[in-house]
């Protein structure tokens, strides 16, 4: 079994990579998906939350409001001291018990861990035997986080400012695929290359 860890910087097309690569049969264990299932109403996230930050967090569902947290976290206006960590705290044990039960119930000879963070965390790596970024400049990160609901500059340039920088994630990695100025049918070519080299049997 090869376990591969996936990451990129915000809005470097890291999520697109993940789909081609589960075309190709790997599992994803996408931990941004975890978190969304941990802080859901009635996730096994929500008291630990609410005991950090206070029931305001909640949306009107009793689940987690991602919108009011990244404005706690990363707004230059509103963000509190060591939200950050709190918010951390809380979630990456949740997230680390819940990646290695799915990974343990798969039967792929491929998982691709898809972590955002996992430059910055500085556990991941020792988790996975190899490491593929997805690299493109702040400027095309800016320009694409920005069509996304609920983003304004200021908190895109937060987010970039407290993740590793290209060069850091370039260091890690054990493949950098390119994603600037180019189509999906070009990154798709990228990913097909990599699956060869690393996962053909």
């Amino acid at each position: 079994m090869l376990r591969i860890g996936l990451t990129g910087g915000i809005g470097s097309g890291k999520s697109t990579v993940a789909a081609l690569l589960a075309g190709h049969g790997a599992e994803i264990i996408d931990v941004d998906a975890i978190a969304h299932q941990l802080t859901q109403p009635g996730g096994a996230a929500v008291a630990a939350l609410v005991a950090a930050f206070g029931a305001d967090i909640l949306d009107t569902a009793g689940g987690l409001d991602r919108h009011r947290m990244r404005m706690r976290v990363f707004d230059a206006a509103t963000a509190q001291p060591g939200a950050r960590q709190r918010l951390e705290t809380v979630l990456h044990p949740l997230i680390a018990t819940e990646s290695e039960r799915r990974a343990a119930a798969s039967s792929a000879a491929v998982q691709v861990f898809d972590v955002p963070l996992l430059v910055e965390s500085g556990r991941w790596r020792q988790r996975v035997d190899r490491v593929c970024v997805v690299d493109c400049s702040e400027a095309t990160q800016r320009q694409r986080v920005l069509q996304r609901p609920g983003w304004n500059a200021a908190m895109v340039d937060s987010v970039l400012a407290r993740q590793a920088s290209r060069t850091a994630r370039r260091t890690c990695a054990d493949a950098v695929l390119h994603n600037d100025g180019i189509t999906r049918e070009e990154l798709a070519l990228q990913v097909e290359t990599l699956w060869n080299r690393w996962c053909a049997c």
